[in-house]
């Protein structure tokens, strides 16, 4: 990617939620494996990570990420999962309201990171999971989160 992707709220609205039919470990490894080759095909620095009902079932860190990339992926993924909403919708339907995440007094900004690069994964209507990318700048992550979704619904 050369220039960088741009996102409104209208936009991040339009997506349909990511709600396959069933959910399980082995559909988390196959999500990260394509993620893995979406990365790979970018040439982006990014690790990618699926929880499933609380637990990491597949991580990957590829180029120049590593541990730093931990608290982002973390963080990421825990406003996606509270707000069942991608990470960058919930980042942007503050910045639209004017009233920036970073400025909420009830949130704790260790734990919830309203950056793009994290998309719940629905199940039967609930929050089972999440999918979030972290290395690049914030809508790249969305971006390639985005991709390896509609590539995993292709399949």
């Amino acid at each position: 990617m050369t220039a960088l992707p741009v996102f409104t709220v209208a936009d991040l609205e339009a997506v349909p939620r990511f709600e396959p039919e069933r959910f399980d470990n082995d559909d988390a490894v196959a999500l990260g494996l394509l993620g893995v080759e979406v990365i790979r095909h970018h040439r982006a620095n990014l690790a990618v990570r699926i929880v499933l009902r609380g637990d990491v079932v597949f991580v990957a860190k590829l180029g120049t990420t590593g541990p730093g990339n931990d608290p982002w992926l973390a963080g990421k993924a825990a406003v996606a999962e509270r707000f069942g909403e991608p990470s960058l919708l919930v980042r942007r339907r503050h910045e639209e309201a004017g009233t920036p995440f970073a400025d909420r007094t009830d949130i704790d900004h260790d734990v919830f990171r309203a950056h793009g690069g994290s998309v719940p994964i629905f199940v039967d209507g609930e929050v089972v999971g999440t999918i979030t990318m972290s290395g690049e700048p914030d809508v790249v992550d969305h971006a390639l989160v985005a991709e390896t979704i509609r590539r995993y619904r292709s399949v």
